[in-house]
């Protein structure tokens, strides 16, 4: 049985999704324990995914600087060693986690390490003989570490109700429509719609009278999607504009989100905010939709070669990229509208040229 007042450290570095996606497992285990503390380590960047939970203590993780090397693991190890930390669920399972988690292990502290799933997800992307069944979402893989540490609880994966935030930036007009959040960049580009062909969903959905607000972080996302709110009046770029936690805020204020295979979606989750989201290289039987959302809102086409990647970062090897290619704008519009009027029959003309 667990102390009755245990202190869990729980590591997770990157990447931005799979950080965002402890969270509401995080939530979860301090409603079913209410007595425990919890000790995040990770990037100070992805702090403010963590501010609605309960009894938790976030430590910054630098790998850039004073955490660089194996130098910077022991001092981030000292740096943890000053907390009483019970047990240690590692939810990243990296070279760096493996041997914090031997660090520890040294002083006699128990660590779980993810199962990532590695050989089945290999299964699911080979080229011949694909076993093309839903693997484990990645959310109860992560309640499962809690699980091998003597904590058991099962995730709900459901949204609740959302709470939408008060918004005091000026760049956030008075709510008078829907919004739709979009969030259509990713790492990976074989994750990523083709652009142009989102501009066109973006344009089409703006002249039905809806309010889009663009999201994505480099000053190249920043650059395209200036560019598509310069054609309309009712597209908003928020790319570079606000901070992280203000983004929060305002993703808590959308109808629903419409969002590639990306951090998007999962900071949608966050919000309880649904996500109508696009697949191309990868699936969601890799185990990586959204927290509470569901298989029925993901956007993607059937072929033989899908999924080909599980995060995305391999190169299409037909050379056409048809997943991506031959998802018409209609499909992806039509979805977004039956998702604002609840699942309801929605037809627009969409072959009309912008």
């Amino acid at each position: 049985m667990p102390k009755e007042t245990a202190k869990l450290l729980v590591i997770r570095f990157s990447a931005m999704g799979d950080v965002a996606m402890t969270a509401p497992i995080l939530k979860e285990f301090t409603e079913h324990y209410p007595s425990h503390q919890l000790l995040v380590v990770s990037r100070p960047f992805f702090k403010p995914f963590f501010n609605e939970v309960d009894r938790l203590s976030f430590h910054a993780f630098d790998p850039k600087g004073t955490h660089k090397g194996f130098f910077g693991l022991l001092k981030l190890f000292r740096e943890l060693s000053r907390q009483d930390i019970t047990a240690i669920a590692d939810l990243h399972s990296n070279l760096r986690s493996k041997i914090l988690c031997f660090l520890f292990l040294l002083k006699g502290i128990k660590s779980v390490s993810v199962d990532k799933g590695r050989k089945e997800k290999a299964a699911l992307t080979r080229k011949a003989d694909k076993v093309f069944i839903p693997l484990e979402l990645t959310v109860a893989r992560y309640a499962k570490v809690f699980q091998k540490l003597g904590f058991p609880f099962t995730p709900s994966n459901t949204l609740k109700k959302p709470h939408p935030a008060p918004l005091n930036n000026v760049l956030f007009p008075e709510k008078t429509q829907k919004w739709i959040g979009v969030s259509p960049f990713a790492q990976h580009l074989q994750k990523v719609y083709p652009l142009h062909k989102m501009e066109n969903v973006v344009l089409r959905l703006a002249g039905l009278g809806h309010h889009l607000f663009i999201f994505g972080g480099s000053p190249e996302e920043a650059a395209t999607a200036d560019s598509w709110a310069a054609k309309h009046e009712n597209i908003t770029s928020l790319v570079r504009k606000i901070k992280l936690d203000e983004e929060l805020d305002f993703i808590s204020n959308l109808d629903v989100m419409l969002s590639m295979d990306s951090s998007g979606m999962h900071l949608a989750s966050l919000k309880n905010i649904p996500v109508v989201s696009v697949w191309g290289a990868t699936h969601p039987y890799a185990g990586f939709l959204g927290y509470g959302q569901s298989i029925h809102d993901a956007v993607q086409i059937d072929l033989y070669c899908r999924p080909c990647s599980v995060y995305g970062n391999i190169p299409c090897y037909r050379g056409d990229f048809a997943c991506m290619n031959n998802l018409t704008e209609s499909t992806v519009i039509n979805s977004v509208l039956n998702k604002l009027i609840h699942g309801q029959a929605t037809s627009i003309d969409t072959t009309r040229k912008i």
